[in-house]
């Protein structure tokens, strides 16, 4: 008897995927829970692992297809039973379709006129949410040029000024030699998409500060060993001052750690802090939930934990969704300044950079500080600039004075 192997579910608000590749073919023999397919969402790639033992008797979604949550990926045949491969369709370069009882990966049939652009169903949720018309986006990139979600993004994120007309793809320019094109994977085209619909959408803007480091530095330096080794190996950072200082400023400028919908401003009372990391596939943002609750070893095993697991390529879907504010931190690979992009739908993420000695004026001399620049930028619709600048004094303040966050100062 044939097994299903279908597509899980895939978290908060993710209802599509995209086949990456098959780690099996059809005939090899599986175990229950072995790997079988590799999905990329637009946050984070999800294997799915076989439902019982037996032999991969079908491929029904080849890779590079768009599917659904509940969408029928393939089926197990029994244990040492041999399965015949499926005859390809030399024209199409695919199998043919199945006619399996559950939902598919796509449709089988050729579209019709009236059918080739229809939207699936995230894009047209979307559309209806934006207001957008099949007729203004054209053309999908899924299968039989259906819309997909990454389609409508791709959309919204056009200039303004661009008329509809010109949703017609463009064509690929020639390569040159000593050029290689490579397709956008679906993570990487969605980072693009957001982060540019963040800027079309949010009235950011940037607030600088500089924090010297020194004070910071000397506590970690004459605990660090004590800390590691009380607490099973976990190592003081940096990361869980910056932390608990946000923590703390969040409280008192509530309206950095607010959204908007709609017409209306969500303001939170708890602190879902979103930590950037550079995971197997680009950056991610795992999201340390009620940060506000969280002593100094917490933060860290829970940062620690985030980061192993984002270079293997094993954080969960929705590890990666909910933040109130997030922390990104380009020092680790030496940037000096820069002016960090909005995670929306949240209204502030801080910016910290390398810690470079630098000659300082301290009570009428000039001494050499380990100083860091920090960056806030924030949604001004949310912020006014004098809630910013005082978000981002406090900061430097608790760092500058670390005693202050072990008292609650």
């Amino acid at each position: 008897m044939a097994t299903d192997i279908k597509v899980p579910t895939l978290g908060e608000s993710v209802t599509t995927a995209t086949i990456a590749r098959w780690l099996k073919k059809v005939g090899d023999a599986v175990a229950a829970d072995e790997p079988l397919v590799e999905l990329e969402t637009d946050k984070v790639t999800v294997e799915v692992n076989a439902p019982a033992a037996g032999t991969l008797a079908e491929i029904v979604a080849q890779e590079g297809a768009e599917v659904e949550v509940g969408a029928l990926l393939g089926s197990l045949g029994e244990a040492g039973r041999s399965v015949a491969q499926p005859a390809a369709n030399p024209a199409a370069g695919v199998n043919p379709p199945p006619t399996p009882s559950g939902p598919v990966a796509r449709p089988a049939t050729p579209p019709s006129d009236v059918a080739a652009h229809a939207p699936l169903p995230a894009a047209a949720k979307m559309m209806e949410e934006k207001s957008v018309s099949a007729s203004a986006i054209g053309a999908g990139t899924g299968k039989d040029a259906r819309i997909t979600k990454g389609d409508v993004l791709d959309f919204l994120a056009r200039p303004a000024a661009v008329p509809t007309a010109a949703a017609a793809p463009k064509a690929a320019r020639a390569m040159e030699e000593g050029e290689e094109r490579v397709k956008m994977t679906r993570l990487r085209k969605t980072i693009a998409m957001r982060l540019k619909e963040s800027q079309n959408t949010a009235a950011m803007l940037t607030t600088f500060n500089e924090v010297d480091m020194g004070a910071a530095m000397a506590l970690r330096s004459e605990y660090k060993e004590a800390f590691e080794k009380k607490h099973n190996g976990v190592r003081l950072g940096f990361m869980s001052f910056f932390v608990r200082a946000c923590v703390a400023a969040l409280k008192e400028f509530p309206a950095v750690n607010a959204e908007i919908d709609g017409d209306d401003l969500v303001y939170k009372h708890h602190v879902h802090m979103g930590i950037a990391v550079g995971g197997a596939n680009g950056l991610v943002v795992p999201v340390v939930r009620h940060a506000d609750d969280m002593s100094f070893v917490q933060i860290e095993k829970a940062i620690s934990d985030f980061g192993r697991r984002a270079r293997d390529g094993q954080l969960k879907i929705d590890e990666l969704s909910g933040g109130t504010f997030t922390i990104t931190n380009g020092g680790v690979y030496g940037s000096l300044m820069s002016t960090p992009i909005l995670n929306a739908p949240q209204a502030g993420i801080l910016g910290m950079h390398k810690i470079q000695d630098r000659p300082m004026a301290i009570g009428g001399k000039v001494e050499i500080r380990p100083m860091m620049y920090l960056a806030l930028s924030y949604d001004h619709r949310i912020i006014d600039g004098k809630e910013a600048v005082s978000f981002l004094v406090r900061v430097k303040e608790l760092i500058e004075d670390p005693r202050r966050l072990l008292l609650g100062l």
